[in-house]
């Protein structure tokens, strides 16, 4: 079958090991010096391992690959302890591997393995009984929509400064492309450091307009967040799109996975791109 799956570039990699902590499922081990995928089989193509190359000598790729098995992946990992499961079962989590956290937790049980605290176990706890799905219906991700007469508040000088928030989540990884608050929406897609920099943020960009936040360098399903985008923008009237960024270069990726969501959609859609500098001013 063809799948996204982890390249490794001999090359460039080093055999300094920075990769093998992020991969649970070992599915990376450096052999002759140099990091090495060891099997298709334990590699589940999130590329959480990509982040921690000092060398930029992992990507993704797709191509034929054996399917991943989460099985065999717990059969590899659950003798290692209870802490490098706890890491697999919060990486299944954090990218919202609904079917895989599912399968392990399976696992767990049917070999009468305590499942270890990790982050979302709060969610599996709360849905194992009702069979729902623990990744999809955390709390956290639940779409809510703050009613206009709590969302702002008097800007006037001394007076305390309203959320103009008007949706929530606002993390790409979390938002559902078919929510009803896209529909005729003014868009704010920042990167998400630009409210911890401007202190205007709220004031200046947010009011009246559908927020949507990723980082273009730690986040690492781009891929993802292009098609994510896509869909929004196939699915919506877009009245606009202001992308905002830090002026740092890698955080203008925004832009980039913007460009190519528009692309991917076949939208045009006018674009109005905002940077922010390290001191927090707009340039």
């Amino acid at each position: 079958m063809k799948r996204k799956i982890i390249q490794i570039d001999d090359e460039r990699c080093t055999g300094c090991g920075k990769c093998i902590p992020d991969c649970p499922e070992g599915g990376i081990r450096i052999v002759e010096g140099k990091a090495r995928l060891v099997s298709d089989l334990f590699c589940d193509g999130l590329g959480a391992c990509i982040g921690h190359c000092p060398e930029g000598a992992i990507c993704v790729v797709e191509r034929e690959a054996v399917p991943y098995d989460e099985k065999m992946v717990m059969e590899t990992i659950a003798p290692q302890g209870e802490m490098v499961v706890r890491a697999h079962l919060e990486h299944l989590v954090s990218h919202r591997q609904a079917e895989y956290y599912r399968q392990a937790i399976e696992y767990l049980n049917d070999h009468a393995i305590a499942v270890p605290p990790h982050s979302g176990s709060e969610c599996h706890e709360g849905n194992r009984q009702s069979g729902h799905n623990p990744v999809n219906l955390c709390p956290g991700s639940a779409i809510h929509t703050p009613s206009p007469e709590v969302k702002s508040g008097d800007q006037t000088s001394g007076a305390k400064t309203g959320s103009e928030l008007r949706q929530w989540p606002v993390q790409l990884a979390l938002l559902n492309p078919e929510a009803a608050y896209f529909d005729n929406a003014d868009l704010l897609i920042s990167a998400d450091c630009v409210p911890f920099a401007h202190g205007d943020f709220h004031r200046d960009f947010l009011r009246n307009r559908i927020v949507i936040i990723f980082c273009p360098k730690l986040d690492v399903d781009l891929d993802g967040y292009i098609e994510k985008l896509a869909e929004i923008f196939s699915h919506h009237t877009i009245q606009s799109l202001t992308v905002l960024h830090m002026e740092v270069p890698c955080c203008s990726g925004v832009q980039y996975v913007v460009d190519k969501a528009l692309e991917k959609a076949g939208r045009r859609i006018p674009v109005y791109e905002r940077k922010i500098t390290i001191r927090g001013e707009l340039k």
